[in-house]
């Protein structure tokens, strides 16, 4: 059976590989975009099992990414990230469905929360 396939977005190239790397070696298949548009499209066109995103993707916002990604696929685990600890922000990822971490998050967390929801 073929690893489950997350979304990881970022707009920080180095934020983005470190991510991608930790989810990877998780035991996880990658699928690593800086552009909100990219984003999108992948959710769209073939939704993966869960999305790890920035809140902070120029001018868009990962919270959009979670609300696309909960009408894609309803129950899939959804990661927002922030350099920041925003209460509104975490209140509106928990009312999609998702967990808020504050960065930097240890790789481990976010394979740990993808092993609880989704095994591997």
């Amino acid at each position: 059976m073929a690893a489950p396939r997350i979304l990881v977005v970022d707009d920080e190239p180095a934020v983005l590989d470190m991510l991608a790397w930790g989810i990877r070696r998780g035991g996880y298949e990658v699928v690593a975009v800086a552009r909100f548009e990219d984003a999108r499209r992948a959710i769209v066109e073939d939704p993966p099992e869960a999305l790890v995103t920035d809140v902070r993707l120029g001018f868009f916002n990962g919270l959009q990414l979670a609300l696309l990604m909960r009408d894609a696929r309803p129950d899939a685990p959804i990661i927002v990230l922030s350099g920041f600890d925003d209460p509104t922000l975490r209140r509106e990822a928990e009312r999609l469905g998702g967990v808020y971490y504050t960065k930097p998050v240890p790789s481990e967390t976010l394979v740990g929360y993808l092993r609880d929801r989704l095994g591997a």
